[in-house]
């Protein structure tokens, strides 16, 4: 049994409260446990410099990638209407290598790494049963912006494949072009194809498989496409507070980076995309969450170790 911490939030009480919601074990993953890896290809498009020199992002290289469906559990139905859906993929070289970590919603829960904390805690089940539902609605009251990516997801059905799903990297990130000027971006990730999203009824008759099922008979008969895009950041963007999307994100100026290309099943159960992985061109996001995220990362594979 994990024992929780009563102090402050840390990348340790973080990744432990995680893992007691899910009650899962101290070397498996604490979020986004249910998934399956990829092989493919990236090719840069022809703008693909004019946002970043990065070469993970300018040149053409392999692809490892991973879908997943979030929590800690191995049992999560791929039916569950509000699970977020991730998507981590990794480009470029040994010497020119960035981890980017994508998610079925362009917010995150939470703004700090305290208000992260307390969310979750929130949601630990009672020794009886589920968590308690007077304490999430007075966390809720107290906290209305953990609400956000839940409402998102509610009023955007998701599609009935991980390969029609779009995924964004909820944080802004400064990307230095060849003429060293930088900007802020946020990562999108667009499918190439239809998104048709089927009723929820239809989707809860499906097997509890149903999104892994179809992953693998999908790169069977064909190639599996994403375009990977940059929202451009304005001035005056909240660059800071990921549970917020820029002013008119969804229509402002975006630049296609260039195409992800699925070609394959791959066996990668041990393997971690590191989020503090960026090749140069590429920085840290400001924000206190990134850095959280960061930390808590590698003190989940110090445990796994």
């Amino acid at each position: 049994m994990i024992e929780l911490p009563t102090g402050a939030a840390t990348p340790g009480s973080i990744v432990d409260t995680l893992k007691a919601i899910a009650a899962a074990s101290s070397k498996a993953r604490a979020i986004f446990a249910r998934g399956r890896c990829v092989r493919g290809t990236y090719i840069p498009s022809d703008r693909a410099e004019e946002i970043t020199k990065s070469r993970s992002f300018t040149a053409a290289s392999r692809v490892l990638a991973r879908f997943s469906v979030d929590g800690g559990s191995l049992h999560v139905p791929d039916a569950a209407r509000l699970t977020l859906r991730g998507f981590s993929f990794r480009l470029g070289d040994i010497d020119h290598r960035s981890d980017i970590l994508a998610q079925s919603a362009p917010v995150h829960y939470a703004k700090t790494p305290a208000q992260m904390l307390a969310y979750l805690k929130a949601r630990l089940p009672r020794p009886d049963g589920p968590p308690d539902p007077e304490k999430l609605r007075a966390f809720s009251t107290a906290n209305p912006e953990t609400l956000h990516q839940a409402s998102y997801m509610a009023a955007h059905p998701l599609p009935a494949s991980f390969a029609d799903t779009t995924y964004w990297a909820v944080h802004a990130f400064p990307a230095t072009n060849r003429s060293d000027e930088t900007q802020f971006i946020k990562f999108k990730v667009v499918p190439v194809g239809s998104q048709a999203a089927p009723p929820e009824a239809a989707a809860r008759t499906k097997p509890g498989d149903f999104l892994h099922a179809d992953l693998r008979d999908r790169i069977a008969a064909r190639t599996i496409r994403f375009s990977l895009m940059a929202v451009l950041g304005r001035p005056g963007d909240p660059i800071l507070d990921v549970t917020s999307r820029w002013p008119d994100e969804d229509h402002r100026e975006t630049v296609r980076l260039g195409t992800i290309v699925i070609t394959s099943i791959e066996v990668c159960d041990a393997l971690a995309f590191d989020p503090a992985t960026l090749a140069e061109g590429i920085g840290y996001p400001p924000d206190e969450i990134f850095a959280a995220r960061r930390a808590a990362y590698a003190t989940w594979l110090a445990q796994r170790r």
